[in-house]
């Protein structure tokens, strides 16, 4: 098993508003993807282990899973692209205390889901 998740995906209320969100606060370009139906969307993370969606089965939900990425540069830097994006910070950057394993933050994105920082 190279891995144990092997696709995440986040629900949207406003495709476009979440695709520009996750582009932003993780300097990355999803891959949006032509569903053939109009009530589902889909933009993949460039890392092909998960995406953003609409439909009518998928609900924002701060309740839901708590998806967790790495940061692209440091975990300063990306809340304040989230707070930037209409993200909020829930938890600030905190060490974790199991030895040599960094930080995490806990954010919501700009849909309502919560998400974690990882560095």
């Amino acid at each position: 098993m190279d891995k144990l998740i092997a696709w995440v995906e986040i629900p949207t209320a406003d495709f476009e508003r979440a695709v520009k969100f996750y582009n932003s606060v993780f300097k990355m370009e999803l891959t949006v993807i032509d569903c053939g139906d109009s009530d589902e969307k889909m933009a993949c993370f460039p890392t092909d282990e998960g995406a953003v969606v609409h439909s009518p089965y998928a609900k924002p939900s701060e309740n839901g899973a708590i998806v967790s990425f790495t940061v692209p540069d440091s975990i300063e830097a990306t809340i304040s692209r989230v707070e930037q994006g209409n993200g909020k910070v829930i938890i600030p950057k905190t060490k974790i205390e199991a030895e040599n394993k960094g930080y995490f933050a806990l954010c919501t994105d700009c849909e309502g889901n919560k998400i974690g920082l990882y560095e």
